[in-house]
């Protein structure tokens, strides 16, 4: 009987202590209703952004309850989206089904449980690909330069690989963007280090022919003891000294989707967006879920913790590793939305930061305004 009683007790604790959370935060209701009288639950708006009040009312109910919902040792991560119904929703990323301690719903606003698995920082050195399937292009190969963006890239102080997301400018130089755990080695890189294409994981692990683009010149630590809400790190362009371009262009391989927008726009669900990037080449997705709060394995590096997410998937894999640092645009306009830096082990979920809060990032470190260098 003691064993039974046990074994209850163990079962029940995650959802006493989710109800007690919620009993202390009980002004979470009066909170979440930012317009006097508005119905979270009606009709789908037409643009569902961080500008919709609908959206506004459920981020707030979200991330007031995220901290106790993370607390479960199966929820990686939280966000807000839609239900099944098209609703806005709490939506709780797990491990695995069966979750302990997630409520039907919170403040009146309906919770979606996605069995995800772990997010993985999409880390560079842990494939062999060679081009997306059908591709008729190389993106690990040593390129002529200008190399196109979307393409293998690395420090010289890893044998890794990643992307190069976008070229981009402040004005005077000129920038190859990327995430911080492919240029800057997660904190580790020293600034004026090299930066090649291909990736040294691409030509073996030893420097054969690649290129030398450029060099580390700024990133934004990761915190892995705090919260982030960037993975990005900005390698200053080499000129060609026997053609006197840059080493970097701004346009993707002939088979992506070409010159980025130097408009960016902001995350909106339900939007079509696509990448281009080393290990997968152009592949198309949905932004389903915004605001997400979500835990990302470092491996060896241990966890961090990025909130302000955008959330893409696809019902085929949308990124792979070796994507990390791809730029995500919009399919109609090709604006610049986010870049991207995690996934889970399917690859149909992506975890990426809002290029926005990208570019704001990086002026608050530098002091200087930085443009996606495009059309």
């Amino acid at each position: 009987m003691n064993r039974r009683f046990t074994s209850l007790l163990v079962r029940l604790v995650p959802v006493f202590i989710l109800f007690a959370f919620a009993l202390w935060m009980g002004s979470v209701t009066a909170e979440a209703k930012i317009i006097e009288g508005m119905q979270v639950n009606s009709s789908q708006p037409a643009v569902l952004g961080m500008e919709n009040p609908q959206i506004q009312a459920v981020t707030a109910i979200q991330d007031h309850y995220s901290p106790a919902l993370l607390a479960l040792p199966e929820v990686v991560g939280t966000a807000t989206g839609l239900n099944d119904q098209g609703k806005p929703a709490v939506i709780v990323f797990t491990k695995g089904p069966g979750t302990a301690g997630i409520p039907a719903s919170l403040g009146g606003v309906p919770v979606v449980v996605r069995i995800t698995g772990e997010f993985h920082a999409l880390k560079p050195g842990n494939t062999h690909g060679h081009g997306g399937s059908g591709s008729s292009v190389s993106t690990t190969a040593v390129l002529t330069p200008p190399v196109p963006i979307g393409v293998s890239t690395g420090n010289e102080n890893e044998c890794s690989a990643g992307t190069i997301g976008a070229r981009v400018t402040d004005g005077a130089n000129y920038y190859a963007l990327s995430n911080n755990h492919v240029y800057a080695l997660e904190n580790n890189a020293p600034i004026g280090s090299r930066v090649l294409q291909p990736g040294l994981y691409d030509t073996q692990c030893i420097e054969s022919g690649n290129n030398i683009i450029g060099e580390l010149s700024y990133y934004i630590p990761i915190d892995f003891s705090g919260t982030n809400t960037v993975d990005v790190a900005l390698a200053k362009v080499y000129t060609d000294p026997q053609t006197n371009k840059l080493m970097v262009g701004n346009s993707t391989p002939s088979d992506g989707y070409g010159t980025p927008s130097s408009a960016t726009a902001n995350p909106v669900i339900g939007d079509s967006v696509e990448k281009y990037g080393r290990t997968t080449n152009l592949t198309v997705g949905t932004i389903t879920a915004i605001n997400a709060t979500i835990t990302i394995n470092y491996g060896a590096s241990g966890n961090a913790l990025f909130t302000g997410q955008v959330i893409v998937q696809s019902n085929r894999p949308f990124v792979k590793a070796g994507d990390s640092g791809s730029l995500i645009v919009t399919s109609a306009g090709l604006n610049p939305v986010a870049l991207l830096f995690a996934g889970d082990n399917s690859g149909k979920y992506c975890v990426a930061n809002n290029i926005n809060t990208v570019l704001a990032s990086l002026k608050d470190l530098t002091g200087k305004t930085f443009t996606i260098d495009g059309k």
